[in-house]
Formats: structure tokens, C-alpha cells, sequence
């Protein structure tokens, strides 16, 4: 065996153990069966307490708490929203827009269009276009204001087209066990 490993603590010659580094913000962890159903409870009510999440995991409120808490701070999680059905919201017009963009430019372009009202989605694509967005506007008119004057306005914006949506259905992704 190794010296540094049989000298005892008070020994000169002991080697501390090397100190953990500590995980950097938003590293992916492992996620295990619990916190997967934790995720899975969540995603169907996000409104659910801590001690209902605790009590149909069967852990303790402290443990689902701190294992909320992690995901959360690990961006597993990103954050609680309210599902809404936007036509009911008064917002009657949805459409995907695709859009073409200077090559280089995705950063600036998607700042710009985080700023548009009714964006809700924004990707950045691999294929014959560059950028995929949803956006709901109240209607026709509306959604032709923020497609030929806002996003076509924008300088590194190429072009676009306009794939309206007739009908959505959402659906909850479902996690694996």
C-alpha cells in the first residue's frame, strides 16, 4: 500500500485526499427513478405541493423538496408554466415560420426575435432553412404585420415562410422509467 495511504492524519507526510471540484452550474446529473417521477408528477401538474409530490413518490418533504430544488438549479427543470389554449386566449392565429438568416448571425437573430410579441418557440434547424419559430397572434392581420415588417425587417433575416396552423394538440412528453 501506498505511504500516503497509511500515514495516519496528524502525520506530516499524509496527502490529503484531493478536493472534489464542485459541478459546474447546469451540468447534467444523472437523473434516477426517483427524480424521474418526481418530473413525470410535475409535467402532469405543475401545480402539485411538495408534500403530494412527497407523499406518490413516497419520499420525505425535505428529499422531494432538495431534489426539486437540484433540477431546478441544474435546469433539468425550466421553469412552471400555465398551458394555455390560445384561441381561447384570444390569440386566433398561430403559424410556424420558417426563416433563412446570414450565416453567423443566429445570436443577434434570436434576441431580436425573442423581442416580437407572440413568439413562443424559436429553434435554430439544420436543412433548407435555418430558423423554426411558433408564434400566435390575434389574428390574420396581426400575424401579416409581425411577418412582413418585424421579422422580415430584421437585417440578417434572408427570408421566410409562413406554415399557418389550422389545429395543435399538445402533448406532455412522457419520461422513461
Amino acid at each position: 500500500m501506498p505511504a500516503e495511504h497509511m500515514a495516519d492524519a496528524g502525520d506530516p507526510r499524509a496527502v490529503p485526499a484531493p478536493a472534489r471540484a464542485p459541478e459546474p452550474p447546469g451540468a447534467s446529473r444523472v437523473l434516477d427513478r426517483i427524480d424521474r417521477a418526481i418530473l413525470r408528477l410535475l409535467q402532469a401538474d405543475g401545480r402539485a405541493s411538495i408534500r403530494s409530490v412527497a407523499e406518490r413518490v413516497h419520499v420525505s418533504r425535505a428529499n422531494a423538496y432538495a431534489r426539486i430544488a437540484r433540477m431546478v438549479e441544474d435546469n433539468v427543470i425550466r421553469g412552471f408554466t400555465a398551458r394555455v389554449d390560445h384561441e381561447r386566449a384570444g390569440q386566433g392565429a398561430s403559424a410556424y415560420i420558417t426563416l433563412k438568416i446570414v450565416q453567423n448571425s443566429w445570436r443577434s437573430v434570436r434576441g431580436q426575435l425573442l423581442e416580437l410579441p407572440g413568439v413562443e418557440h424559436i429553434a435554430l434547424v439544420s436543412g433548407e432553412f435555418d430558423v423554426l419559430m411558433l408564434v400566435h397572434t390575434v389574428d390574420n392581420r396581426a400575424l401579416r404585420e409581425l411577418v412582413l415588417n418585424r421579422i422580415q425587417g430584421i437585417p440578417e433575416v434572408l427570408g421566410t415562410n409562413t406554415l399557418l396552423v389550422f389545429d395543435e394538440t399538445d402533448r406532455t412528453p412522457v419520461l422513461p422509467d
